[in-house]
C-alpha cells in the first residue's frame, strides 16, 4: 500500500455512510504538543465540547445525522503526559458526540491488539498511520483488503469489548 499525506484523506471523515472506528496506540502525537491547547492544558485550563473547534463540529454534524464516531485509546501505567493531555482533551470530543474509550496497555497486548493507529471507516476501509520517530504523521496507507479490513473489525471488537468509558477511566486513575 502507499503511503498517501493524510490531508488526501480527509474526505473519509465525511464520507463514511454509518461508523468512523478509531485505535489510538501512540503514547503521544506531535500534532498534540504543537497546539496552543496543550499550553493551556499544562496550565490547568480544561477543556469541554467548543463549536470553534474544527474536529468538534464534524462530528457533531456526523452524530446528529445518526452516524458514529468512536475510539479506543492505549494507555500506560502510568499514563504518560501526552496520554493525560488527551484524557482531559476527550470530555469535548465526548460532549460532541464521539464515544472514546480506554484500555490500558497491558490489557490490549494481553488481548492481542496490534500496536498501531487506524481508523476503520463502515467495516470496510481502513486508514492505517504511519508515523516519525518523534510522533510526527508521516501519512497513512489506505485499504480494501478483505483480510485487512477482517482484521481492523476483529480489533475493534476485541478492543470495544474490553474497552472502559473515558469517565470511567479517569475516575479510576490515581493523580
Amino acid at each position: 500500500m502507499p503511503l498517501v499525506p493524510f490531508e488526501d484523506v480527509v474526505h473519509h471523515f465525511e464520507d463514511f455512510r454509518h461508523t468512523a472506528w478509531r485505535l489510538e496506540t501512540q503514547r503521544e502525537y506531535a500534532v498534540d504538543r504543537a497546539g496552543e491547547r496543550w499550553k493551556r492544558w499544562q496550565a490547568g485550563e480544561r477543556f469541554g465540547y467548543d463549536p470553534a473547534v474544527p474536529w468538534h463540529t464534524l462530528v457533531r454534524r456526523a452524530t446528529e445525522a445518526g452516524k458514529r464516531f468512536e475510539r479506543v485509546r492505549l494507555v500506560d501505567t502510568p499514563a504518560t503526559e501526552g496520554q493525560r493531555y488527551l484524557l482531559a482533551s476527550a470530555l469535548g470530543n465526548i460532549e460532541a458526540g464521539e464515544d472514546i474509550r480506554n484500555l490500558t496497555r497491558a490489557d490490549a497486548a494481553r488481548h492481542g491488539l496490534p500496536d498501531f493507529d487506524f481508523w476503520l471507516f463502515d467495516s470496510r476501509t481502513v486508514m492505517r498511520f504511519e508515523f516519525g520517530p518523534e510522533g510526527h504523521t508521516l501519512g497513512v496507507h489506505i485499504t480494501e483488503n478483505p483480510e485487512e479490513v477482517l482484521a481492523a473489525c476483529q480489533t475493534r471488537d476485541s478492543a470495544w469489548h474490553f474497552a472502559t468509558r473515558t469517565t470511567e477511566f479517569t475516575a479510576r486513575q490515581t493523580p
